[in-house]
């Protein structure tokens, strides 16, 4: 077959993305399209009020301004990501966007917040740049769009915002899509030679980063150069998360709130649990139902882990039995519509009584945890969080004799051998993300000062594998972990989550509680 005739017999193939509609059967005459787009109620046009983010946002944007001047800054919100085939995941932003914006909930995939340099001064705030928000606005209903298109059609997916409501909403000039890569490229180039140097925040919408690696080749931009500026962008978007504003406290209030009820929920459905060849499944299940009954949905997969199960420290698969006897490790946070997430363990007994082993285990968690609360000062180093509360872990594993050397030695930075038991960090900053702020620099993070609009946990843990024969075999088995969310106020820290019991008589009066129906 020649060249020719193989590109004809291949002219007709259907093309790949084009297959997946290949189970509907969509009329196509201009008679059907007519019918379609006709005889539907007016669109809602009552005017949308200003959210109470708005004024806030713009305070987030205005700081970015001022550490940027002279530079258009791109942040994109993500596309949409499938769960498989043509079946995508909820919609969720990227965290940067989504503080510089105001936008929670399922809004909006594709948009890309631009703030253009102007003048200094003249800009958004008194700030240096002008911001403007690009997305793809709900289509009319006479556009086949609103019918055809099954991601993003009205018909399909339910009402999206307009631009004039979204502007309205944030406060915000907003802009369609289509007019993105002008207001990207535009003027973009060799700052040196009357440039405009763009900053990026890379790897969160391919797309975007084509279009601006592309205008950077073009326009001879040294791309390392670039990189090493669209880091910067990431650093500074995540290090001004460090500090909540008044609003973000409010959120994380919510959030905390709602997973207290949470956890009541779990503890109803025990005794159900303890019946079920996959009870952790009936403890992630109860919790999951009030995260999407209260807020938007989890604010990371829960941690549903009974009996050993509890001694690993990322067990999502919740596939395991909850036994009498054991005890369950739950860590487990619900996210607000703002996307705003709490961050929470409790380690209860799962017959509502602990052993003397499990007791003891448990009082060594929570003195380890009081410590770190007691360390927790304005001023003070975030680091010492943590080693008020593994100076106590390992204090009691020494009592125990658990440790293979003296406890000064253990605790040194050549020991550490109180790790085994205690592998990870006691402290991590909350927000948007659970573990917010994640590309702040190491001195404003781990070497940083506590300040007031802190929020960050305090979660010590012990975890006593069934395996681990280096123990008595009374411990082995025993995975205890206590998390706390805690607000940092300038008389000092504030435990957010403090309505969930702590003590283990607590922790027990509270199970029977429920079980009475107080």
């Amino acid at each position: 077959m020649s060249r020719q005739q193989n590109q004809d017999s291949h002219a007709d193939v259907q093309p790949l993305e084009d297959r997946v509609n290949n189970r509907s059967q969509r009329p196509e005459s201009q008679a059907f399209k007519d019918f379609m787009g006709s005889a539907w109620a007016p669109a809602d046009t009552e005017a949308v009020p200003r959210a109470e983010v708005a004024g806030y946002a713009a305070r987030r944007r205005l700081a970015i301004s001022q550490k940027f001047p002279g530079e258009r800054l791109v942040i994109p919100a993500g596309p949409l990501k499938v769960r498989s085939n043509d079946t995508d995941y909820r919609f969720r932003p990227h965290s940067g966007f989504a503080h510089l914006t105001g936008l929670g909930l399922d809004h909006e995939p594709d948009a890309v917040l631009v703030m253009e340099p102007v003048s200094p001064g003249t800009g958004d705030t008194g700030g240096n740049h002008l911001a403007s928000l690009y997305f793809r606005p709900l289509s009319g209903r006479e556009s086949p769009e609103f019918y055809a298109n099954a991601r993003y059609g009205e018909f399909w997916i339910g009402p999206r915002p307009t631009l004039a409501g979204l502007q309205q909403q944030l406060d915000l000039p907003t802009a369609e899509l289509d007019e993105l890569e002008v207001a990207v490229t535009k003027d973009a180039g060799v700052v040196a030679i009357g440039g405009m140097r763009i900053r990026l925040l890379r790897d969160v919408d391919l797309n975007v980063d084509a279009l601006v690696d592309t205008s950077r080749i073009n326009t001879g931009v040294d791309l390392e150069e670039s990189d090493n500026l669209d880091a910067e962008l990431s650093e500074a978007l995540s290090e001004l998360r460090l500090r909540k504003d008044e609003w973000e406290v409010g959120q994380l209030k919510k959030a905390v709130a709602a997973t207290v009820n949470g956890f009541r929920e779990v503890v109803k459905v025990l005794p159900r649990a303890m019946a079920h060849e996959r009870g952790e499944r009936v403890v992630e299940g109860a919790f999951f139902a009030r995260a999407r009954e209260e807020g938007n949905d989890l604010g990371y997969d829960t941690i549903a882990a009974a009996g050993n199960n509890a001694t690993i420290l990322h067990w999502i698969r919740n596939n395991g039995r909850v036994r009498a006897g054991d005890l369950l490790l739950l860590d487990a946070g619900v996210e607000a519509d703002s996307l705003y997430t709490a961050d929470v363990t409790r380690t209860i007994p799962i017959n509502g009584a602990f052993t003397p082993v499990q007791r003891r285990i448990y009082q060594a968690v929570l003195d380890a945890a009081d410590a770190g609360f007691a360390a927790a000062r304005p001023g003070a180093k975030f680091r010492d969080v943590h080693a008020a509360a593994v100076k106590v872990l390992a204090e009691r594993l020494d009592e125990w004799g658990l440790l293979p050397v003296p406890l000064e030695v253990a605790l040194s930075e050549e020991g550490q051998h109180h790790r085994r038991w205690m592998p990870h960090g006691t402290s991590h900053h909350l927000g948007l993300d659970v573990h917010d702020c994640a590309q702040a620099r190491r001195e404003l993070y781990l070497d940083g000062l506590l300040a007031e609009g802190m929020v960050f946990t305090i979660e010590p843990g012990l975890y006593f594998k069934a395996e681990d024969l280096a123990i008595p075999e009374e411990y082995r088995g025993i995975g205890v972990r206590l998390e706390d969310d805690i607000l940092m106020t300038a008389g000092g820290p504030v435990n957010l989550s403090a309505a969930l019991p702590r003590t283990p008589d607590d922790v027990e009066s509270w199970m029977a509680g429920i079980y009475a129906g107080e």
